[in-house]
């Protein structure tokens, strides 16, 4: 029988939802006599018909909030908000208000204090991209101890008690980028260079590890330079980059793992130096110009649509107003992007 609780409705309830008789109902629930497969089928999708609308019933004139707190670059933060936006619709009955708190540069304490407000003021949920913190943590440990679920958006936090993250696999995303690297640059001995926002942040930490492992194994003759702190800002990644190639003068490629590519073609430039490489992450309208005026070779990309969806779904799930048995797919799908396949 189906693993929904039938129990929760009445005879006449699910014989009007299938189109079958009462009596169709009471054989097929209480396992009397032949039953034909395909009225089963219908009398339990039935039941699953009746449990969604009695969940979506739990919702209704009411307005679910749910934070999103995120820190990245403007250009980033904006197109998420964008994508949740849009989606908004698309989950009715359900009304969600997001409320959006976006920050370029916002300190660990600052970042704490806000999930504090977001527990002390009221919430059905949190979508977040922080650092991983001990103290964004514990904080993540409260919301969920008194009933606010937290999904982490692009990069985890997995020591923590959220109820899910929603992103790429990160670790693949990087050994995706090794792999084009070794494939465009020339087999001689050099160095790339890998720029990360801030190394809080777990996603861009096992980017950048899955991107040095496949090198390790792959691709001995590459080696790696570090540039971090930059937060993926146009002057604070500039001033990194700059300062790195006046140290590195054979430096000619870049993974750039946590954004800010236009500092970082500019300080190619700046030096009339050739930057025959740079693979950067999402196809944000920056990246998009980049890419087709030929300045970033490929851009690895997710859909931050899909990724909205779901992160919502998770938060309603939690809730108790969507079934808990759908399967969710454990990552976004990792997209190579290049001049010839943006899409819009």
């Amino acid at each position: 029988m189906h693993k929904l609780n039938h129990k929760k409705f009445s005879i006449k309830q699910i014989a009007a939802q299938a189109g079958v008789s009462k009596a169709t109902v009471d054989r097929v629930l209480h396992r009397r006599g032949q039953v034909h497969y395909q009225t089963l089928r219908r009398v339990e999708q039935a039941i699953s018909e009746l449990d969604s609308q009695q969940r979506a019933a739990l919702a209704a004139g009411r307005t679910l909030y749910f934070d999103v707190i995120m820190q990245a670059p403007e250009r980033f933060s904006g197109a998420v908000a964008e994508a949740m936006t849009g989606q908004v619709g698309s989950l009715a009955p359900y009304r969600i208000s997001p409320r959006f708190h976006l920050f370029e540069d916002i300190s660990v304490t600052g970042l704490t204090k806000l999930l504090q407000r977001c527990l002390e003021q009221g919430s059905q949920g949190v979508i977040l991209k922080a650092p991983d913190e001990p103290s964004i943590n514990e904080a993540v440990n409260r919301l969920f101890e008194a009933g606010i679920p937290v999904v982490t958006l692009v990069t985890d936090l997995p020591a923590s008690r959220r109820v899910g993250y929603i992103g790429m696999d990160n670790r693949s995303a990087g050994r995706t980028a090794a792999y084009l690297m070794c494939r465009w640059l020339p087999s001689p001995p050099k160095r790339v260079a890998v720029v990360l926002s801030n190394q809080g942040f777990r996603g861009e930490e096992e980017r950048e590890s899955g991107f040095r492992q496949w090198l390790r194994e792959q691709a001995s003759h590459l080696g790696v330079v570090e540039v971090s702190g930059g937060l993926g800002i146009y002057d604070h990644t500039l001033r990194l980059m700059s300062d790195c190639l006046d140290h590195h003068p054979e430096l000619n490629a870049v993974y750039s793992v946590g954004g800010g590519n236009k500092a970082i073609v500019d300080a190619f430039a700046a030096r009339s130096r050739p930057l025959e490489v740079l693979i950067g992450h999402d196809l944000d309208r920056e990246n998009r110009r980049l890419l087709a005026e030929g300045r970033i070779a490929a851009l690895i990309d997710h859909d931050l649509q899909q990724d909205a969806h779901r992160a919502f779904m998770q938060l309603l799930r939690f809730h108790g107003f969507l079934a808990t048995a759908v399967v969710q797919p454990d990552f976004s799908r990792v997209l190579v992007v290049t001049p010839f396949n943006m899409a819009g």
